[in-house]
């Protein structure tokens, strides 16, 4: 009788690790599938500013600083290199973050001097760009979301009882992750204005 209890207790404890442990990997993958989204919806906004300021270049020649400002902001924002830590490596989040806050800012002031162009802001081509525009912002701020939460029921895991203990026997190696908060948070997304 007293090696059943023991067989079943172990049984027991072994679910509990392996359950555990595969709700570590789950809530890893979900932060890795938010962090993707992420991505793609940034890469979108890349892939539209180049036309957006094309067109506008053609209205508001005289503009060209905030021109030059969101071609620079752009190009900084593409070029920023992420390492493979990058939810785990603070500074190297601060840097993400920092290059795709200065863009945001560099859109936002270009979407506002459009309205000094009425022609500009009736060219069908330009409401197309800014609408595609408005939508990939609103897209980056859910995945944003989804990504934060995601990171929020890792941490949360990771830094309670039991899941702080399943960490240090199981999944020693799973380091806190990074929140995603831009300078978005303190400025106005970029909006359609007729």
């Amino acid at each position: 009788m007293a090696v059943i209890i023991i067989v079943v207790i172990v049984v027991i404890v072994a679910l509990v690790f392996v359950v555990s442990y595969n709700g570590l990997v789950r809530l890893r993958n979900r932060i890795d599938s938010a962090w993707s989204q992420i991505g793609v919806q940034l890469e979108r906004r890349h892939d539209l500013i180049p036309n957006l300021v094309e067109t506008v270049k053609g209205y508001a020649a005289q503009e060209s600083k905030v021109l030059t400002e969101v071609t620079e902001a752009r190009a900084k924002a593409t070029q920023v290199q992420i390492p493979p830590d990058i939810l785990t490596n603070a500074d190297a989040f601060q840097k993400f973050q920092e290059a795709q806050g200065t863009l945001t800012g560099a859109l936002s002031k270009l979407l506002a001097i459009t309205e000094n162009y009425p022609d500009l802001k009736s060219n069908q081509n330009f409401l197309a760009l800014q609408s595609q525009l408005e939508g990939t912002e609103n897209r980056i701020a859910i995945a944003r979301r989804d990504y934060n939460e995601a990171v929020r029921a890792y941490n949360t895991e990771l830094r309670t009882i039991p899941g702080r203990w399943w960490r240090a026997l199981l999944y020693p190696d799973a380091q806190p992750m990074q929140y995603f908060t831009t300078q978005d948070d303190k400025t106005e997304v970029p909006g359609v204005k007729f």
